[in-house]
């Protein structure tokens, strides 16, 4: 993937799973399903799940890319861009394990209200 190369994500109404396209550095489009955005260090980054044409994971790769908005027009599409740096890759790659662990959490708290 061109690290210079910003991707958008497509618009989608609320009733759709959330979904992106991505162009691969050979052309190809990626389908990806979103997972979350999270905030690291005051940066907004975005996790992708690459999903094929039933919406289904081959591998269960996750990618992960910095997400800008623009405030001030909530009309312009999301940027996603390539993140460069191992730390903050490692940073972002962590806070989404917590996330995980989190998610994992309420799971088993929701299974538990439903026992009872």
């Amino acid at each position: 993937m061109n690290k210079e190369e910003n991707k958008e994500i497509d618009e989608l109404t609320p009733e759709e799973e959330m979904t992106v396209e991505l162009e691969l550095d050979d052309g190809t489009i990626a389908n990806c399903a979103v997972i979350t955005i999270l905030e690291v260090d005051g940066k907004d980054y975005i996790a992708l799940l690459p999903i094929d044409e039933n919406g289904e994971s081959k591998d269960g790769e996750v990618w992960f890319y910095r997400y800008d908005e623009d405030e001030n027009d909530p009309d312009i599409e999301p940027v996603l861009s390539y993140i460069e740096d191992d730390d903050e890759y490692e940073a972002v790659a962590d806070a989404f394990d917590e996330f995980l662990d989190n998610e994992a959490f309420e799971l088993e708290e929701d299974d538990d209200d439903y026992e009872e």
